[in-house]
């Protein structure tokens, strides 16, 4: 799909009687999406792991459009029983769901750790969390024509593979190599779930879209914490010369969430840099990450780790 103008968030239609969720909404690019969603209309969820962080973000939503929609749920994608909890509990309450933005993460965590049921912390909650609400959730986006979830994934794909093996990273562990796992991961789920909507006839469509390289608390809190001066010199570095700002990296998935013509597995990301800043056009997957063997071996493994069976 070719884009014939600099696609800004000025171009997101009318949302009025679309409801969101996002998660990670309380900054980054997850607060910039909100924002947008909210700006123009649809009635958007704010997911978030800290009450007094998605409070903070609400009002500071409302204070640049008051007359904005906004609830507040809290759930933390790292924890199964969290996502579960919040999936009941959104259900009881709404019976559409247009737009789902799976947009919680986290980057190159330093060391192996684990979430509460096991995973490692970065394909947990990167994948598992997404592949988990997404599922849950799954009531609403079939009762809902035109429903889009969106997949927040990364340049960070391109070197990484899957290891069924070694899913959880037990054997060797790199902050980098996990990352780029759980980001080829949020690819191959974005086709396979694109394969099963359309094969169930559920008007829906899965998408993805990229950032680039953008000036976020994920990059600020995740390759460079606790690491040494010269590391942090290059992420200043490179982030005086090649990122771009949260607003401009959140425009991909703002396009897949809500631009027309956009297709199911369509993947967007910044147009300039090799794909490390400006606006939304296609965007390059390397073939691992278009395995349709890889994609269903992936969802069957997921549905296994986290128990919950999709009823596509």
């Amino acid at each position: 799909m070719a884009i014939s103008q600099r696609w800004t968030a000025a171009d997101i239609p009318d949302l009025t009687g679309k409801r969101a969720i996002v998660t990670g909404a309380t900054s980054g690019l997850g607060l910039v999406m909100a924002t947008e969603l909210a700006a123009h209309g649809a009635e958007v969820t704010l997911a978030a792991r800290n009450a007094q962080r998605a409070e903070a973000a609400k009002e500071h939503i409302l204070a640049a459009y008051p007359k904005a929609r906004l609830d507040i749920a809290l759930v933390d994608v790292a924890s199964l029983a969290s996502i579960r909890a919040f999936a009941t509990a959104w259900l009881a309450k709404n019976k559409k769901l247009d737009i789902l933005v799976n947009n919680a993460g986290i980057m190159a965590v330093p060391t192996h750790q684990q979430t509460e049921d096991g995973f490692e912390l970065q394909f947990g909650t990167n994948h598992l969390g997404a592949f988990a609400l997404t599922v849950l959730l799954m009531p609403a986006l079939r009762k809902t024509p035109g429903a889009r979830v969106v997949a927040v994934a990364s340049n960070a794909h391109r070197p990484s593979s899957i290891d069924f093996d070694d899913l959880m990273r037990e054997k060797k562990y790199t902050a980098w190599g996990a990352y780029g796992q759980s980001k080829l991961a949020n690819l191959l789920f974005t086709r396979e779930l694109q394969r099963r909507f359309v094969a169930a006839k559920v008007d829906a469509i899965a998408v993805a879209g990229h950032p680039g390289w953008a000036s976020t608390n994920l990059v600020a809190s995740g390759p460079m914490k606790d690491r040494g001066s010269f590391a942090q010199w290059l992420a200043r570095l490179g982030s005086h010369f090649g990122s771009q700002s949260a607003e401009m990296g959140a425009l991909p998935m703002l396009y897949v969430a809500t631009a027309p013509g956009v297709a199911g597995n369509d993947y967007f990301g910044p147009h300039r840099m090799s794909e490390l800043k400006g606006y939304p056009v296609p965007a390059r997957r390397v073939p691992a990450a278009l395995s349709d063997e890889d994609a269903k071996r992936l969802w069957t493994a997921s549905e296994r780790l986290t128990g919950i069976v999709s009823p596509l």
